[in-house]
């Protein structure tokens, strides 16, 4: 959990040493942990259940799950969500790109 790791430090420039994160190979068993110690759980995708970002309001411990940028979040861990929330574009892109999308909610989730 927070490991230091080099490849973070040089596009992080500190921001790293500011925002719990963790890496698991085994996604589901995190949430289901997480969800267990009290933590609030946000997937962001498009799906039909999803709420507009900007409608979401953070009061708690909260992760936030993101998915690679094919495959996006995975059904498993969407129904393992406590909320599903939604960047809406307009035009004929679908998505946007993983950290872009990361950006953007987490600016709005936690301003």
């Amino acid at each position: 959990f927070n490991r230091k790791r080099s490849d973070f430090a040089k596009v992080a420039l500190g921001a790293e040493d500011l925002v719990s994160w963790e890496y698991s190979s085994r996604p589901v068993a995190l949430v289901k942990r997480l969800k267990k110690e009290g933590f609030e759980n946000i997937a962001l995708e498009q799906a039909d259940k999803a709420v507009d970002y900007k409608k979401v309001k953070v009061n708690r411990k909260t992760a936030v799950i993101l998915g690679n940028e094919v495959g996006g979040v995975s059904k498993l861990l969407l129904k393992l969500a406590d909320i599903i929330a939604e960047i809406s574009l307009k035009g004929k892109k679908e998505s946007l790109n993983v950290s872009v999308a990361a950006g953007i909610s987490l600016f709005a989730f936690f301003e």
